[in-house]
């Protein structure tokens, strides 16, 4: 991507002298230009397959080449395959660099991460959000000898608050994410088990998140020396807004920092409908059922925090970029303009579905 801005054949004269110029105009063509895409969109889509095989070790390899190759067709990453643009070679190393997380390799993820920063700097998010998954994923594997401590500790104390936690809490610590290694989403039917384990899920999440910290709390230097890469590339990020002013390379006008509440709504919706077969069936509509039916109080008061948080959302944290109403080559223009902005009211219209969209996203997680 750098080494066809115009100004990089001035920073390296030699290239006249020895005749490269010529060579390197022929390299910097538009269909070669173009091509680079195509190659990164086969690179994210192998990377896609390797991390599927890692998180679901059981699955067949057919069907994870096939949920792969749907992963690729995804519009707003498919759509930029045939373009020379930075939205390929961007999520091609943010998978990269979640795959070597999931391996361990953490010094190989912080330099993809550090390359994804470089592509797209607000990928610093996704850098973040890997480096948590990795940090969680170290303390459930370390958490065997934190749990001999604790034991040992209860033993001696004989208090009934650390019996409670190895009894009721431990076994239950990030059981969400051990079953999807091992389990496939239904998406078909939703039985009453699953209904009941679903809420326990709930109302474990408490304990779970206090077996967590303590554990995080138990190995803070082990996760400090381990982790320290992420922490440098962070570092380095935050260096790099402090002399540049501003998050990004470019147009520092256009990329300000807005509070955009709304885009979080827009993400929810998006990515329901585009697995819409697992969100939008006859398996989720029991599940909402079901809890309607056990909690009606607290399924409404949800509802209404909810959808006041959205009606606030869109209301007052709604913005158009410039750059969406100009430009007429995206999705999000169309979207934007006929649907959205079509009429003053549909943007509060499709709140409701943009509350849903977070529930299933949350229930199928």
């Amino acid at each position: 991507y750098y080494v066809s801005l115009a100004y990089v054949a001035s920073l390296f004269p030699w290239i006249h002298w020895a005749g490269i110029a010529p060579c390197f105009q022929d390299l910097c063509s538009t269909a070669i230009l173009r091509s680079v895409n195509i190659v990164l969109a086969i690179i994210c889509c192998l990377l896609l397959y390797d991390i599927l095989i890692e998180l679901r070790p059981n699955v067949y390899t057919k069907n994870a080449t096939k949920w792969a190759f749907v992963f690729s067709l995804y519009p707003l990453h498919w759509f930029f395959t045939f373009l020379f643009y930075t939205d390929v070679g961007s999520t091609t190393a943010v998978m990269g660099m979640y795959l070597a997380c999931l391996k361990r390799s953490y010094w190989l993820s912080a330099l993809l991460g550090c390359l994804a920063i470089i592509l797209r700097q607000t990928n610093v998010v996704w850098m973040t959000f890997v480096a948590c998954i990795g940090v969680m994923d170290y303390a459930e594997n370390c958490g065997g000898q934190y749990d001999r401590v604790v034991k040992n500790d209860a033993l001696l104390s004989s208090t009934s608050e650390f019996n409670n936690v190895n009894r009721n809490v431990d076994h239950t610590y990030l059981r969400n994410r051990k079953n999807i290694n091992s389990n496939k989403i239904s998406t078909n039917t939703v039985s009453e088990e699953n209904v009941h384990h679903t809420r326990s899920n709930y109302s474990d999440v408490v304990g779970e998140l206090h077996v967590l910290a303590y554990r995080l709390w138990w190995q803070k230097w082990r996760i400090l020396i381990t982790f320290f890469p992420f922490l440098l590339v962070l570092m380095a990020f935050a260096a790099f807004v402090v002399y540049n002013g501003s998050i990004v390379v470019g147009a520092k006008d256009a990329h300000a920092v807005s509070p955009h509440f709304a885009q979080i709504l827009y993400f929810g919706l998006a990515s329901t409908v585009a697995m819409a077969p697992v969100h939008f069936n006859f398996g989720q509509a029991v599940a909402l059922y079901h809890s309607f039916k056990e909690g009606r109080m607290k399924f409404l008061i949800c509802c209404l925090i909810t959808l006041v948080a959205g009606f606030v959302s869109v209301r007052f944290f709604s913005l158009a970029h410039p750059y969406l109403l100009a430009d007429n080559r995206h999705y999000p223009f169309y979207i934007w303009r006929k649907f959205i902005h079509a009429h003053w009211l549909m943007k509060y219209l499709l709140i409701p579905l943009y509350v849903y969209s977070w529930w299933s996203i949350f229930h199928v997680l």
